[in-house]
């Protein structure tokens, strides 16, 4: 499936500004999860600029390909912005609240003069925030050339990111699995312990922390049968 402009036509384009959004990161283990919002030009014009046919679910786009469309995108939107949610943050308020607030940090940064009239939004929720002038589009980054656009943005700023933290916290690989709870990344969150970046509050990592907790107290108190 390749993404169009239909979604974007029934809610005002191009006469009104509209705004795409998603969001990546959502079932890592470990890391933010960030959103990026697109506004797309007035005229979209294959011919003029071939590369648009190459628009899809980031997810389904090679790192190679994503890297090679990122820059152009953002060179060729009316206006881009990334909003991101923190670890803490995850863990605080969940990650589907967190998604959200990644969001509208996103859409906060694209100014007064860029605010849109209607909002596509990939997935089946909508941010209370935005209710009224937002319509969620279930697998969006497929459908929506707004959402497919943002959805590679806002994959090339985490992987970037993610790839950064790989200094910073070395022994995870971070710069591989990119927070995803791959073999590999498993493997090494059991061998090293979690870190700062990990989601206590996901499942294999709180799983991880009671066990190494339990293991420290036997440790201390060896007479006590747990």
């Amino acid at each position: 499936m390749t993404p169009d402009l239909d979604w974007e036509i029934q809610v005002g384009y191009p006469t009104s500004l509209i705004a795409g959004i998603d969001e990546v990161g959502r079932g890592c283990l470990a890391g933010p999860v960030v959103a990026a919002v697109v506004i797309l030009p007035p005229v979209v014009d294959p011919a003029e600029f071939p590369w648009i046919l190459k628009i899809g679910d980031s997810k389904k786009l090679s790192p190679e390909r994503r890297e090679e469309l990122a820059p152009l995108i953002e060179g060729w939107v009316l206006k881009s912005g990334i909003g991101v949610a923190t670890v803490e943050e995850i863990d605080r308020i969940n990650i589907h609240h967190a998604c959200h607030l990644a969001m509208l940090r996103a859409l906060e940064e694209l100014g007064p003069e860029f605010q849109p009239g209607h909002i596509l939004i990939d997935g089946k929720f909508i941010p209370k925030e935005l209710k009224g002038r937002t319509t969620a589009v279930v697998k969006g980054d497929d459908k929506c050339l707004s959402i497919a656009a943002a959805s590679i943005i806002a994959k090339v700023w985490r992987d970037r990111h993610m790839a950064a933290l790989d200094l910073r916290y070395p022994g995870y690989e971070f710069a591989t699995h990119k927070g995803y709870g791959t073999p590999a990344h498993q493997a090494a969150l059991k061998k090293n312990g979690p870190c700062d970046l990990h989601r206590r509050s996901f499942a294999p990592v709180a799983e991880l922390v009671a066990k190494l907790a339990k293991a420290s107290i036997k440790e201390a108190a060896p007479e006590f049968d747990f």
